[in-house]
């Protein structure tokens, strides 16, 4: 079940310095969150009971991206639509990113706090998005079968889908687990993959931020990659692998600072696109997505590519965490971004769609 509360699709320019203020208000309380994010509020299991909830999500939309604004092109990418999500089951939230199967309305998604958060978007007769159904979240298992409660091992911040597989990377115990796909919520993973990263390299907190799945026809011949959200190589660029196939090997990311990475995926064409998020007391909460050529993939490379957009708390951004690429049957492809509230009232879980322009 879904409600929607619509937005006047109008701006209303005279509420511009009232939206500013509580941007400037949203920055000042979002520095001490994420200087140090609140724990999550959620009910806790006992240990190693899985939880399996369906739960009500209310949605709002969001009709404009830039505050004040009715502008639609940003970039190279074209504001769609979003959402603020919401719930009152302590569970929802927290996402850390986000899958599309191929109908372009179910999804899979894993939240920081080791749960799997599967459901399907809804859209309006505009063909905007309106809602989320069918919500349901899930404890993800270890290989030992622990849950949530084993959290220095579950902190799981990235997923993949690939043929008859789901790909989980998870940060603090960094690793790459792989579950059978269907049945991933009630199954241990089938395997575990190896890294290839500099384990001494890895920092806790920073580690294995995204894995994403490159098309099997790119050069990448449909080989897993995964990149550091600010774990660095010997000459300061961000850890990035490729975990299989012809061009299995260690590479490097340029990093733009202030930005880590929170999210990847891939093109059609085999570009990789990096969702990067920024933090300073000074300008507060920014991300950007970067598009990196998937030629330059390979062992040894260091890779750096075109920043498609770059927002800031004037826009309806948050914690920016979780991309993936959705082709719509007429070919149009769009971007679907995700933040993490961290379970704090400080902080929002939106649900945003652009259009990737020629």
């Amino acid at each position: 079940m879904t409600r929607t509360d619509a937005d006047d699709a109008q701006p209303d320019v005279r509420a511009e310095p009232v939206l500013k203020a509580a941007a400037c208000l949203r920055r000042v309380l979002l520095a001490g969150l994420c200087a140090c994010a609140l724990p999550a509020q959620a009910a806790k299991p006992e240990p190693d009971r899985p939880v399996i909830e369906t739960m009500t999500i209310f949605s709002s939309k969001i009709e404009t991206f830039r505050f004040g604004s009715d502008q639609r092109v940003f970039g190279k990418l074209q504001f769609i639509g979003g959402l603020d999500l919401t719930s009152n089951n302590a569970l929802f939230g927290a996402f850390s990113s986000i899958r599309f199967r191929p109908d372009g309305a179910h999804f899979v998604g894993v939240l920081d706090t080791a749960h799997w958060l599967e459901g399907r978007i809804e859209r309006d007769a505009g063909g905007r998005l309106s809602g989320l159904a069918d919500v349901t979240v899930t404890s993800i298992k270890d290989r030992q079968g622990r849950t949530e409660s084993a959290k220095a091992r579950m902190d799981s911040e990235g997923v993949a889908l690939r043929n008859g597989q789901v790909l989980v990377s998870f940060e603090g115990d960094a690793r790459v687990d792989v579950y059978p796909d269907p049945g991933f919520t009630q199954s241990r993973p089938l395997k575990t993959l190896p890294i290839l990263l500099p384990r001494d390299r890895l920092k806790r907190n920073r580690s294995l931020e995204m894995v994403a799945v490159s098309p099997q026809d790119s050069p990448l011949a449909g080989a897993p990659v995964i990149v550091a959200e600010l774990s660095f190589d010997k000459d300061d660029h961000l850890l990035a692998a490729v975990l299989e196939g012809p061009r299995k090997g260690v590479f490097g990311v340029v990093q733009k600072d202030p930005f880590a990475v929170t999210d990847g995926a891939f093109l059609p064409n085999g570009d990789l696109l990096l969702l990067e998020r920024r933090f300073s007391f000074a300008a507060g909460l920014g991300m950007e997505i970067r598009r990196i050529k998937g030629d330059d993939i390979r062992p040894g490379a260091v890779v750096d590519g075109e920043v498609l957009i770059s927002a800031d708390l004037g826009y309806q951004i948050d914690n920016m965490e979780g991309l993936d690429v959705v082709v719509q049957p007429d070919g149009d492809i769009h971007l679907i971004l995700v933040s993490d509230d961290n379970h704090s009232i400080l902080e929002r879980s939106l649900m945003l769609e652009f259009k990737l322009l020629p």
